[in-house]
Parts: structure tokens; C-alpha cells; sequence
């Protein structure tokens, strides 16, 4: 028996001003990342496989996009990924490197286009969600700068990637 994948969500469930309303998105979203690991194993991937993909994608959605941008997850703005990928991602992981990093984008990538099945993304987000996790040598030269900074380099080099939120 195959359970079901589809979201019954609607893009205004995603908003949140409120702690309490802050809460009741982060429940949602654990409800999308379950039926996003769900869905990974009924298109033929491994519960191993899809759990590190959700896993990857519970980082992106609820820490990164709720916890720090304060973000409706179903209403992408262009450069999100981007700023993920380029400067939070560096700058809050132990040890970064581009190999957990592209698992990470590979998590990402697969989540937004369960999200346009879904209808909650259209074409034209997906395609600047897609082009932007496809950056990988830039996100390797932002990882080698990060890692090679000296004195008081950091503010240039976050500099670099403009804030969003």
C-alpha cells in the first residue's frame, strides 16, 4: 500500500509574524519533509537515501529558511539558494566543504521540484532554484576564501554575497 504524498497546504499556511504562528509553520513543514521522504521512496530511492535528502532539506527549510530568513518556504525569492550556498551554509557549519554541500543542493533541488509538483512553486521559480543550486564551482571559491581569511577579512568577504532578509 502506497500512502500518500500530496500537501494539503495553502501558500498563506507558510506565514508567520508570531512565535505561535512561527511554531505552527515549523509543524508544517515536518509535515512536508515526511511526505517529501515519502515520496523520495515511492519514486524508487532507498529509505537511507531519502532520509539523508530530507534531513539535508529539514536543515535548508526550518533553520535556514524559517529560523534565520524568517521566510514563507513556498514563496522562493531569487538569490535564496544562493545565499544559502554562498555565505549561511559556510558560516555555520563546523568544516565546510563543497561534497556536504552538494549533498546539501542536492536535497535542495529535489525538495523544490517535489514542491512544483505540488503546485506550491511555478516554473519560473523552480528554473532560478535550479540555476542557482548549479553554482558549485562559485560555492567552492566561497568555501576556499572562507577558509583562507586572515585578520579582519571576514566583512569583506561576507561583503561578497548580499543579504536578503
Amino acid at each position: 500500500m502506497t500512502q500518500n504524498t500530496e500537501i494539503d497546504f495553502e501558500h498563506d499556511d507558510f506565514e508567520f509574524v508570531t512565535m505561535e504562528e512561527e511554531l505552527l509553520v515549523d509543524e508544517r513543514c515536518q509535515k512536508i519533509l515526511k511526505q517529501f521522504y515519502l515520496f523520495l521512496q515511492q519514486r524508487g530511492m532507498s529509505a537511507e537515501q531519502a532520509s539523508e535528502l530530507a534531513f539535508s532539506a529539514d536543515l535548508y527549510l526550518r533553520d535556514y529558511l524559517i529560523d534565520f530568513g524568517r521566510q514563507n518556504i513556498v514563496c522562493p525569492q531569487p538569490g535564496i539558494v544562493k545565499k544559502f550556498a554562498a555565505s549561511w551554509f559556510i558560516t555555520h557549519t563546523l568544516d565546510p566543504d563543497i561534497d556536504l554541500l552538494g549533498r546539501h543542493l542536492t536535497a535542495i533541488i529535489e525538495l523544490y521540484r517535489y514542491l512544483h509538483r505540488q503546485h506550491f512553486i511555478c516554473a519560473a521559480e523552480l528554473a532560478f532554484l535550479l540555476q542557482e543550486a548549479g553554482e558549485l564551482e562559485y560555492y567552492r571559491q566561497r568555501i576556499d576564501s572562507f577558509l583562507n581569511l586572515a585578520g579582519d577579512g571576514f566583512a569583506a568577504w561576507d561583503a561578497e554575497c548580499q543579504p536578503l532578509f
